[in-house]
């Protein structure tokens, strides 16, 4: 434990501003989604997955991953979106355990609905608050952690 790193007392708080300021700002916006009586932030982030990946199809295993959910998780929302008529499973030719998802028109139109809302949301909730100087070195900041824990995962 004592070879751990140790935070500086800036480094805490700049943390734990970031932490509660993402978590009230998400909040806010689920919000904003369940009045507006549309899917949540955790379907809208499954649906854009499945929309930017080739043939909006994905395999269900990468698509937790990529969604950032457990297993169990993306299985219960899947089957909840595909009863919707937002997602269909497909079968895996090569692979008889494996499946797809595949993200159907009136998915990609729950996708619209959801961005609507969420978009306005994060323009009222999070970007009032910053200068257009800010907000690029937010953008770069947040960038340069995400792709270097992205290539430390990849290794």
């Amino acid at each position: 434990m004592s070879d751990e790193p140790k935070l500086t007392r800036e480094e805490r708080l700049s943390w734990r501003a970031l932490f509660e300021a993402h978590a009230l700002v998400l909040r806010r916006i689920d919000e904003d989604l369940s009045r507006a009586d549309v899917g949540s932030l955790t379907d809208y982030d499954v649906l854009y997955t499945l929309y930017l990946s080739p043939e909006r199809r994905v395999r269900l295993a990468e698509l937790a991953t990529a969604a950032l959910l457990s297993r169990s998780g993306l299985s219960r929302l899947v089957d909840r979106l595909e009863a919707k008529g937002f997602l269909r499973r497909e079968p895996c030719e090569d692979d008889r355990r494996g499946a797809f998802a595949h993200l159907t028109d009136e998915g990609v139109e729950e996708l619209r609905r959801i961005w609507k809302i969420y978009s306005a949301g994060i323009a009222r909730y999070f970007f009032p608050t910053l200068t257009a100087e800010e907000t690029e070195t937010v953008g770069r900041i947040f960038g340069r952690v995400r792709d270097t824990l992205r290539q430390s995962a990849a290794e």
